[in-house]
């Protein structure tokens, strides 16, 4: 098997062929637990990061919004709220588990009108070309095999004007910060794992995946690899997160 035919899932090589499945594990998993998990680990700050997410996508009344890997649809809440009753939102997710929560979820808060869901794999989008104003993932791409092959699939189903948003975990810009994160990550999180979700192996997965994810220049390049124009990033929480906006032409 040569480097070709692996990829990583965490910090051990898998082949390429068996990461979506091992994924699709650890959010089964966790799937019952995500929201509270979400709240407990960021100490609620994921809910500002996913504002301010929101705000820089620049979604208006009337736009298409595809939301890939949407978990239970925080996004998708706002997005459904700013397109209005004459837009649309496809809420997805490639884990059934994950999509089902959020289908729920979304039904308790009565958003139903302007929304469609749709299990999906982001290398392989099943919608056409130029179909949406704007393609969101959040803290999602970290977990994709082929993030090339995703970012690509994503510009191609973007509309001429329109946008790719990314947000997700990225690279500390400051030493003391990074120790600091380093030790929670690998202490407080995969603690809290196994007293709240039963599930210490999956958020010790969490933290190596983050440390794997391309960091903020590397993703922008990527970015601009796969057509995007304008490509910017907004680092959050000292660069524990980060926004990139790509654009295109």
């Amino acid at each position: 098997m040569t480097d070709n035919d692996t990829t990583h899932f965490g910090y051990k090589q898998v082949a390429n062929d068996e990461k979506a499945g091992m994924v699709r594990g650890v959010f089964d998993s966790v799937a019952g637990k995500y929201d509270l998990m979400n709240d407990l680990m960021s100490f609620g700050v994921h809910r500002l990061w996913k504002r301010m997410a929101v705000d820089l996508a620049g979604v208006r009344a009337g736009q298409r919004v595809l939301d890939l890997a949407s978990g239970t649809g925080d996004l998708v809440v706002r997005y459904s709220g700013l397109v209005g009753p004459e837009g649309l939102v496809v809420m997805s997710d490639i884990n059934a588990a994950m999509l089902g929560v959020g289908r729920d979820r979304m039904a308790d808060k009565g958003v139903t009108g302007n929304l469609e869901f749709a299990q999906v794999n982001a290398e392989t989008i099943p919608f056409p070309d130029d179909a949406f104003d704007l393609v969101s993932i959040a803290f999602g791409l970290r977990n994709v095999t082929d993030k090339a092959k995703a970012l690509a699939e994503m510009r191609r189903v973007i509309r001429p004007g329109g946008r790719a948003l990314v947000l997700e975990f990225s690279h500390p810009n400051d030493k003391v910060l990074q120790k600091g994160y380093d030790a929670y990550s690998f202490g407080f999180l995969p603690l809290m794992g196994r007293l709240v979700a039963n599930d210490a192996e999956s958020y010790r997965y969490l933290a190596e995946s983050i440390r794997m994810h391309p960091d903020q220049r590397t993703l922008q390049g990527m970015m601009e690899d796969a057509g995007f124009e304008r490509v910017d990033f907004h680092n959050l929480t000292g660069g524990i997160v980060a926004i990139h906006r790509g654009f295109k032409a």
